[in-house]
């Protein structure tokens, strides 16, 4: 390919295009966090139960990404944009008439596969369209219109609740996915042509995911990456109840120290870029891990004493959170560096099985019986030793590779 064509085929417009389908995740994530305890208050249970409509959203996501990987390989990106667009649609507007927490956990599951589908399908758009430089290029810029998804999303939520009840909130991201249909149907090309199409039958997509978790190069990154990931799963569950319940934060001051924790993402992966020349990608993916495991110990300690400093909570959860900007880029580029034309699916296990952590994280937490901050203490310590261990794991095969060069 031309850097002619490179250059057409890559518009800003595009890139945004694609940035405003993978937002929907983030949003529908993290926009009704400031509304948990509203919710609670509605439905007559504890912040902690309707924070369980998160787990059953990383359900969905989990679910979700296994099929639409393998099916858009198959039948091409569009169609199942289609599809995925109109059940996000429909199962926000149930979100919006959910009467219990019950109906409200079935709807987000439901909304989650649905909304899933800009992921997978942004990903393999660009590895589509582009040669390896520009697709770089392409993930970055995406990478950016993530990282501001989150910062603003509690804000969007809290602003929207200012004016009106939770259920606005579902009716904003119910008008969101229309719109993304819309720019779908107007605006993407189909980028996948048919002679490129896989033929892939159920046994085949199973025998496939079995290969590629057999991989030692990619199980270990894998693992590592999906933990310390696991580690925000933690957070966002909790930190409504840490934060509004026990320290008594308004919506708009939980908002902001959301976002705070969302920049220290971005700011860490910046970080991160500018180390590459120094550090090698499995020192920077150590260096990642070892923040993690500083902030979740910060958290545990504060934890065991009664109501510790919120200062001293918000810089571990700082540290807990944003050490991902260091172990997320690292692990996904260790884990699909051997990964050659697997790479779609072995994009979508590594995705589904992050989101698998999320939810473990959602249900462990139910069954721990202290307060809140030391439940979400301990859920983070486990899920950094088992990082760690992924990581040291690494360590031989790595180092062994390099003397034979």
């Amino acid at each position: 390919m031309s850097v002619q064509q490179s250059t057409q085929q890559y518009s800003t417009a595009w890139i945004m295009l694609l940035a405003l389908l993978t937002s929907l995740g983030p949003l529908s994530i993290d926009m009704y966090l400031p509304a948990l305890p509203q919710m609670a208050q509605d439905f007559g249970v504890s912040t902690q139960m309707v924070a369980n409509t998160l787990p059953a959203y990383f359900l969905g996501l989990a679910l979700g990404q296994l099929v639409y990987g393998p099916l858009s390989d198959r039948i091409g990106r569009k169609t199942p944009l289609y599809f995925g667009l109109i059940f996000y649609i429909v199962a926000s507007m149930l979100c919006i008439f959910a009467t219990n927490e019950w109906s409200l956990i079935a709807a987000r599951i439901l909304q989650a596969v649905g909304g899933c589908v800009g992921v997978v399908i942004a990903r393999a758009a660009i590895r589509d369209r582009l040669d390896m430089h520009a697709s770089a290029q392409a993930f970055a810029s995406m990478m950016i219109v993530m990282g501001i998804a989150p910062i603003i999303a509690p804000s969007l939520g809290a602003m929207v609740l200012k004016f009106f009840s939770w259920h606005a909130v579902f009716v904003f991201l119910t008008l969101m996915g229309v719109i993304c249909l819309l720019c779908i149907h107007f605006f993407f090309k189909e980028s996948l042509a048919p002679e490129r199409r896989l033929k892939l039958n159920i046994n085949q997509i199973l025998n496939l995911y079995a290969v590629i978790l057999k991989d030692q190069s990619f199980r270990w990154p894998m693992l590592a990456g999906c933990f310390s990931g696991g580690i925000l799963f933690c957070y966002i569950s909790s930190s409504a109840s840490v934060l509004m319940d026990d320290y008594g934060l308004n919506q708009q001051q939980f908002a902001y120290a959301f976002g705070l924790n969302a920049f220290g993402i971005m700011l860490l992966s910046t970080l991160n870029k500018k180390l590459a020349y120094k550090f090698s990608v499995l020192s920077r993916l150590k260096m990642g891990g070892m923040l993690q495991l500083v902030g979740a110990s910060i958290l545990f300690i504060a934890g065991l004493f009664n109501h510790s400093p919120l200062w001293i909570v918000f810089i571990g959860m700082f540290l807990a959170v944003s050490g991902i900007g260091f172990t997320g880029p690292n692990a996904m580029a260790l884990a699909m560096s051997e990964q050659g034309a697997r790479a779609g699916t072995a994009s979508a296990i590594m995705g589904s099985i992050q989101f698998a952590c999320g939810l473990l994280g959602g249900v462990i937490l139910n069954f721990l019986v202290w307060n809140a901050l030391l439940n979400m203490g301990i859920l983070m310590l486990i899920f950094v030793v088992i990082t760690l261990v992924a990581i040291m794991k690494l360590t031989p095969p790595v180092q062994h590779q390099s003397s034979h060069h």
